[in-house]
């Protein structure tokens, strides 16, 4: 199956300025994400600054992308918004910053009521797994979503041209 790329709900919108996803954050990522099945999909390259010991890209912010991916699951994959319960991280592999890019993708695990368990990787540029996250994301109802969050439809570039 083809990764579709996901069109960002809230691109233009007043004071969006998450530093994973917002395309105008100057210091943000500046991530996009891509359907491919059932993952959600992003990429990243690391870079010095993002290191932690030397070389190595910081917990934190590979924290920080599984954690983006998770919530990209829940505004894609359950067309609402939601906040994260828990996250339980496990670095397997050293990340280099030296990669040329980081793929980090995640799925649903379950769904328990208004609560989505999220399976997330971070792969390097080989494609060995070196970073695993699980997320718990409390899911708001649709309204409660466009209430707090502006939240609006979450489609694909192919869905947006029907």
């Amino acid at each position: 199956m083809d990764m579709k790329k996901i069109v960002n709900p809230w691109k233009g919108m007043a004071g969006y300025n998450c530093f994973g996803c917002a395309p105008d954050n100057p210091a943000g990522f500046h991530l996009e994400f891509f359907e491919d099945g059932d993952d959600i999909v992003t990429f990243w390259q690391p870079s010095a600054p993002y290191q932690g010991w030397e070389g190595i890209v910081h917990g934190g912010i590979q924290a920080l992308l599984l954690d983006e991916v998770c919530g990209w699951v829940v505004t894609r994959k359950r067309q609402t918004a939601g906040v994260t319960m828990s996250m339980e991280t496990r670095y397997l592999k050293p990340v280099s910053a030296s990669n040329r890019r980081l793929t980090v993708r995640a799925r649903i695990r379950e769904q328990q009521r208004n609560i989505l368990v999220i399976d997330a990787e971070i792969l390097n540029d080989e494609g060995l797994r070196c970073t695993v996250a699980t997320c718990r994301y409390y899911l708001f109802s649709h309204e409660r979503a466009m209430q707090i969050m502006h939240f609006r439809p979450c489609r694909t570039e192919d869905e947006e041209g029907e």
